[in-house]
């Protein structure tokens, strides 16, 4: 319980920081979000009142206390640029977000778990050789590049996928068939998807790998095999399924990384999710829209890295820190 109670007291100390932060940050920006809404036509009374609806004539201690007492409420005010509440907004791109990531997150891991548990049934072989360069090679490229290469290689020189978007407009006018919109939007889906399973797999097939290594030299696989059952059960039904634990850790924490690292590949890509939306709202000096991308990116890791200490103090019992 003690454990329990350190982790929770840092975790608040943590977010705390991480409200300060962007709060402070966002502030230090150079440009005046007032021009969004403010017309030089308007009388200096008019403008008044708009910058005070929206708390930006207040001393900046003013603005952190109501900036700090909004959030704890719920209440993270409305877009700039949108002129929209926030939330609203974030919903709609965070939907947008698990699209796109949930089922690269399940694909990649599927892919890395499969090959990792063959690399540790064939070690030593050409094979995992060749599995363990690919994988670390598509591992350490840079998100950006890999995407603009794809984006050049299978949309302007062969076109067989959009070069970006979520959707092409056209095809999803009313009268539109739900199959149809449901192509066209698995259309705008794969290279994205596929940038994201090449650069994610290789973590849950070396994890998997070793998990299995380990697994593999235990008594109890040796016990197995002594009783004369096949190779593919004892690889699938004892080692694999015992090795599996480290993978799904790291499975739970790559959906919330990959809600935190979806900045780039939503760029590079023009996808309209949470991590395009906090690149927009930045440039845009939107501080509102901003400040809540980043805090829902923030807090997700955060919780997600909680989550995995419990998981760990509670699955190993001599973990305590």
């Amino acid at each position: 319980m003690g454990y329990l109670v350190n982790r929770l007291i840092m975790t608040v100390i943590t977010l705390f920081v991480i409200l300060t932060v962007t709060f402070t940050m966002f502030r230090l920006m150079p440009g005046d979000p007032s021009v969004f809404f403010i017309s030089p036509q308007m009388s200096t009374e008019t403008i008044a009142r708009i910058k005070a609806q929206f708390g930006l004539d207040q001393p900046i201690h003013k603005q952190f206390t109501n900036y700090l007492g909004s959030i704890l409420h719920g209440n993270f005010g409305h877009s700039f640029f949108y002129k929209r509440p926030v939330l609203e907004v974030i919903g709609e791109r965070l939907l947008n977000t698990i699209v796109l990531f949930l089922p690269a997150a399940i694909i990649s891991y599927l892919v890395g778990v499969g090959l990792g548990r063959y690399m540790a049934w064939k070690r030593g072989g050409t094979s995992e050789r060749v599995l363990i360069f690919t994988g670390l090679s598509f591992w350490t490229f840079f998100v950006p590049w890999l995407g603009l290469l794809m984006i050049w290689v299978l949309s302007y020189k062969f076109g067989l996928f959009p070069v970006g978007g979520m959707i092409t407009p056209d095809k999803w006018l009313p009268g539109s068939t739900l199959l149809g919109r449901a192509l066209d939007l698995l259309h705008h889906l794969v290279s994205p998807l596929v940038c994201y399973v090449l650069t994610w797999f290789a973590g849950n097939m070396l994890i998997m790998r070793n998990s299995m290594l380990e697994t593999i030299g235990e008594d109890y696989i040796l016990t197995v095999r002594a009783k004369g059952l096949s190779e593919r059960k004892i690889r699938n039904k004892h080692a694999a399924r015992n090795a599996i634990l480290p993978v799904v850790t790291a499975f739970s924490m790559s959906i919330a990384y990959s809600i935190g690292g979806c900045v780039l590949l939503e760029t590079v890509f023009s996808w309209p999710g949470i991590g395009r939306t906090m690149v927009d709202s930045v440039l845009l000096r939107d501080y509102p829209l901003a400040q809540a991308s980043f805090i829902l990116i923030a807090t997700v890791v955060l919780v997600a890295n909680l989550i995995t200490d419990i998981l760990y103090a509670y699955l190993d019992p001599r973990i305590r820190y």
